[in-house]
């Protein structure tokens, strides 16, 4: 079988549910030993300069545990989706981008991006229990040395951020819910305990401001 060539992107974050950029492949992925967090401060889609939304990035095991650690939220390392760092992952979608379309691509999501992000590589496999990946992909992430990394908070700190932050893309709310909504979407096998979580105490709270 012919190799179709392109570049792959791996998105996780609002690329799930809103990519906005040609492509000739769209996939279901898993990367390996990589969390999915709402760390990432957001002034420029999700909430404004002083007043910053949250977003996802993507941290490694390691990051993430001394994050929890540095941040004196030791006890919420028991929390981690996973114990065993081999079966740790995200699941997202890979987009499959013609060689034409690359330049227009990059450039689009290079200005998307802008706000704390970089490109990386990740290996994207179509089961968390493949041993050979189905594409090297390009992926942005903030990692925590850029100035708008906000860092974790207790769960209840973050949700109450997200429910009271909206910016230029609109409510951030909207953007965890579509988040949320995508990767159930795709069934049991992309469960992200983290998201989950976070949408349901946004709702709850949601619910009680609606009632006092």
């Amino acid at each position: 079988i012919e190799e179709i060539k392109g570049l792959w992107i791996f998105g996780y974050g609002s690329l799930v549910w809103k990519p906005s950029f040609p492509f000739l492949i769209k996939k279901e992925g898993f990367i390996k030993g990589w969390h999915r967090r709402f760390y990432q401060g957001s002034t420029d889609h999700r909430g404004v300069p002083g007043a910053p939304g949250r977003v996802v990035t993507l941290l490694t095991h390691e990051e993430d545990q001394q994050l929890l650690i540095n941040f004196k939220l030791e006890s919420d390392i028991s929390k981690f989706d996973c114990l065993n760092n081999e079966i740790c992952g995200c699941w997202g979608l890979a987009y499959l981008v013609a060689p034409a379309d690359v330049e227009k691509v990059l450039e689009y999501l290079d200005y998307r991006e802008k706000g704390g992000y970089s490109r990386s590589e990740v290996d994207v496999y179509a089961f968390e229990t493949d041993q050979i990946p189905f594409a090297n992909a390009l992926v942005y992430r903030a990692t925590p040395e850029n100035i708008d990394f906000l860092g974790p908070k207790c769960d209840f700190e973050i949700a109450n951020q997200i429910a009271t932050s909206i910016g230029p893309s609109g409510a951030n709310t909207e953007y965890l819910n579509n988040l949320a909504n995508a990767l159930k979407l795709m069934g049991d096998h992309a469960k992200d305990t983290h998201v989950f979580k976070l949408q349901h105490l946004i709702n709850e709270i949601l619910t009680k401001s609606t009632t006092l």
